[in-house]
């Protein structure tokens, strides 16, 4: 069993104010010299970046929809070895999770899952003696999450304060802060949301600083702590990146596949989801890729992964399981390096803006004709594809995918189910996972001749693009839910082999 004193900051809703308070409570903690390990519930990448400011160690995301509630306690262990204190950041309301799922993928869910107990953080701005019932409904509603206390926000007076905490006396769950209207204590956003830290680094760095000052001033800290550390061991075994890259290599070898990696055999119709998978795969057959021998065999091989304020967008384990799958993984930013890292012999292009940043990346000509040139393997996701289009906005892009992409009013945004119609560098058809979509632009076409994705919720429709060494869809997936996937992508990247 392993002891991590733990909280999940949640909230009644959105826009409460779950990241300000929870970043200044790693801050605070953290500037009393405890290692404090960082935490976030569900899909998100960019709050995990203000909570990495505020900690000194890498924000990790905790998502039972994309990773599996199995998976939660040892991925949360991992993150927090070596840690005296791990404060997660709540997604939305407490209970809002995956749309008719029930609880899943809910901050109350992980709460569960990780024994946690809960700090609400309510936006008091408009109430008065209703924040008692407030309190009491999400402190009743499910009884095996364990509400230990409130922190009142946006306060308006001493009055206010008063008569909020006179209120909650009736409730029986303790103040444990209150924090007043502060207009230091907001964050800028724009199309998706706050504005990442690494696009604003000397100000993010500073606003963390504030922050953490003012929920040092506002809360009680040593109550909060103490609320931490009665958190009941866990039993789970620490997620290993190792481990799991050993695993899918025996899997690998077990399948006796020529198609390193390949980790099953396509699904079968049998109940409503198969019957759905099996309806996108007779839509498009499923493929897999033939290649002629390998010439040479890389030791190690280079793995570089796109970095920068233009692709912020990356969950933390993504590059540890590269590492233990092989690879030798180094950052380049498509901003500024005018040419691929020496010896790169594969490509991993995430999440991030590049609609932010069109000009400037079609600016950068060399690296562009680098990426197009290029012929090892490529994996990329959302701003990546949107990287390698022929044009983005009118701004010539890598033209590696036959496509034009644009901004949108529309947002899409949510939880997908997929199935890989096409046997890639990254994923073996049948291949099945689940991930999310985050954006406001568009691709046209949206899906290649290949398609790399056979989407079966919320609506069945192919998506995505796969060519001879690529992989490219707007699809964000975890692959702690799955390593064969980056095992298979370092074995490609390590064989070099010619496409036919």
């Amino acid at each position: 069993m392993v002891s991590v004193p733990r909280l999940v900051v949640a909230a009644p809703s959105s826009r409460s104010g779950k990241t300000t308070v929870a970043t200044g409570l790693m801050a605070a903690f953290a500037a009393r010299g405890l290692a404090v390990s960082p935490h976030k519930v569900g899909p998100d990448y960019i709050d995990p970046g203000y909570h990495a400011l505020a900690t000194g160690r890498p924000g990790r995301n905790l998502d039972p929809y994309l990773c599996g509630p199995e998976r939660i306690a040892p991925l949360f262990l991992h993150g927090a070895r070596g840690c005296e204190l791990a404060v997660v950041e709540g997604v939305m309301g407490l209970f809002d999770g995956a749309a008719g799922l029930g609880e899943t993928a809910s901050t109350a869910h992980v709460a569960k899952l990780l024994r946690a107990p809960v700090v609400l953080v309510v936006d008091a701005s408009a109430q008065a003696r209703s924040v008692a019932a407030l309190v009491h409904g999400f402190a009743s509603f499910d009884t095996a999450v364990r509400l230990g206390g409130v922190i009142l926000n946006k306060v308006g007076s001493d009055r206010h304060e008063a008569i909020l905490r006179k209120a909650l006396e009736e409730s029986g769950v303790p103040v444990l802060g209150v924090l007043r209207r502060d207009d230091v204590l907001g964050v800028p956003a724009r199309h998706l949301g706050l504005i990442p830290a690494t696009e604003r680094a000397t100000e993010a760095a500073a606003w963390t600083r504030a922050v953490g000052d003012r929920v040092s001033a506002a809360c009680d800290l040593p109550a909060l702590l103490s609320l931490a550390r009665s958190a009941p061991p866990l039993t789970a075994t620490p997620w290993d990146p190792a481990a799991e890259a050993a695993m899918a290599r025996a899997a690998s070898a077990g399948a006796g596949t020529a198609n390193a990696g390949s980790p099953g055999a396509p699904p079968t119709a049998a109940g409503s989801t198969e019957a759905a998978f099996a309806a996108v795969a007779a839509r498009a057959p499923l493929v897999e890729p033939e290649f002629a021998e390998p010439s040479r065999r890389l030791a190690r091989p280079v793995v570089a992964v796109a970095r920068g304020a233009a692709f912020t967008f990356a969950y933390a384990e993504h590059e540890e399981l590269l590492a233990a799958s092989g690879a030798e993984v180094v950052g380049f930013d498509p901003l500024d390096d005018e040419e691929l890292p020496e010896g790169t012999a594969g490509l991993v292009i995430g999440g991030g803006f590049p609609e932010v940043y069109g000009p400037q990346l079609s600016a950068n000509a060399s690296l562009r004709r680098h990426v197009a040139a290029f012929t090892g393997p490529i994996a990329a996701e959302c701003a990546g594809l949107l990287y390698l289009v022929r044009e983005l906005d009118g701004h010539p892009m890598c033209g590696v995918v036959p496509a034009k992409a644009a901004m949108t009013e529309r947002l899409t945004l949510g939880y997908r189910e997929a199935v890989a119609v096409t046997g890639s560098v990254l994923a073996a058809a049948g291949t099945r996972m689940r991930g999310h979509e985050f954006h406001r632009t568009r691709v046209e076409p949206g899906a290649g001749p290949d398609p790399a994705w056979g989407l079966v919720r919320p609506e069945r429709r192919t998506e995505g693009f796969v060519q001879a060494r690529l992989h490219a869809s707007y699809l964000h997936t975890h692959w702690a839910a799955d390593p064969s996937l980056p095992h298979r992508f370092v074995t490609a990247c390590a064989i070099a082999r010619t496409p036919r």
